[in-house]
């Protein structure tokens, strides 16, 4: 068993600040200061504003967090670019 147990919230991200922060408003409406784990900035996640994520806290501090999941949005990616043309056949 863990030392302490974390506790897990959802909620959304309201806004991107400095040095990797993020201030996100939980779903019970209470905001929390967080940061990306280290898995995120790993694998290059980024955490847009409006992003819904699940952030990992401690039951010694409820002000502070660490988002660990960034949920995806369910929509298809846009795509801007026009179909492709196939290569030119050989004779």
């Amino acid at each position: 068993m863990a030392k302490e147990e974390l506790l897990e919230f959802d909620g959304i991200v309201t806004e991107v600040l400095p040095d990797g922060h993020f201030r996100v408003t939980l779903d019970n409406d209470h905001q929390v200061l967080a940061y990306a784990a280290g898995r995120m900035k790993k694998n290059r996640i980024k955490t847009l504003v409006g992003d819904r994520v699940t952030v990992e806290m401690s039951p010694y501090d409820l002000d502070k967090g660490r988002i660990n999941f960034r949920h995806k949005t369910g929509a298809p990616p846009p795509s801007s670019a026009p179909a492709r043309r196939p290569p030119p056949r050989r004779r």
